[in-house]
């Protein structure tokens, strides 16, 4: 069985016989939710690739210290994923989320799509990003993840030539695309970009957009997926075909 992972906010300086202190919300799940016990072995990791394992020293109401036992670093993985993914409505955006950190996504784009029937805006916007934010944080945590991904602020449609522009290789997935996924020659390193439209698919103008940033337009199968599904599956089969799944 796995050992429980803690986020932390900082490892630099710790070596083996280190005791590192956890507190605040992370450490009162741990203690009052999750009942950890001293002599638990447990691993605390920073999400910068840096992850130790070691037994709880001691518990508090609202912390915990483990003494290091084991160091380990991990390089950040290659080629890195971004998905864009439009807004979908109810709670979706954070299963994409969730399951997206799982599969490997390094980064989330979350995207204001003109066709997404979700709107983020003032203190809804503040409090959606939050969430997207902590559900990528749990989910890292729950697949034991040495590197946390980043949930980007929201992106509009002329925000997204800057996330192509960087990228090795963009990919739009669209039902009426031709080039099917799987023809596609996929980079073993650099920055992959993987856009997900909403419910009510992309937009021709923002299709144009990006097509002109460098995107490529690609189908996944004869199956229309659900927004908060496809970006998985596409991650999955772009990952099988890279050195991170070999």
């Amino acid at each position: 069985m796995s050992l429980p992972v803690h986020l932390v906010e900082s490892l630099a300086g710790v070596g083996v016989g280190s005791l590192v202190e956890v507190t605040g919300d992370e450490a009162h799940h741990a203690v009052a939710v999750r009942r950890l016990r001293e002599g638990e072995q447990v691993v605390l990791t920073d999400g910068l690739g840096t992850s130790v394992t070691g037994a709880v020293a001691a518990t508090g109401k609202r912390v915990f210290s483990v003494t290091i036992a084991e160091v380990a670093h991990e390089e950040a993985p290659s080629p890195a994923i971004t998905v864009v993914q439009a807004l979908p409505k109810g709670d979706r955006g954070e299963l994409a989320v969730e399951v997206l950190t799982e599969v490997g996504v390094d980064r989330v784009v979350p995207w204001a799509a003109s066709r997404s029937v979700a709107v983020w805006k003032g203190e809804r916007a503040a409090k959606s990003h939050a969430k997207w934010q902590a559900t990528a944080r749990e989910a890292a945590k729950q697949s034991r993840r040495a590197w946390l991904p980043t949930v980007t602020p929201l992106a509009s449609t002329a925000d997204l030539a800057a996330v192509v522009a960087e990228a090795d290789l963009t990919l739009v997935l669209h039902e009426d695309a031709t080039a099917p996924l799987s023809a596609i020659d996929v980079p073993t390193s650099g920055r992959i970009v993987v856009v997900v439209g909403p419910e009510g698919g992309i937009a021709p103008d923002e299709l144009e957009v990006l097509e002109a940033a460098g995107a490529v337009t690609v189908r996944l199968g004869a199956e229309v997926l659900r927004t908060s599904t496809a970006g998985v599956v596409a991650v999955a089969a772009l990952l099988a075909r890279t050195p991170r799944w070999a």
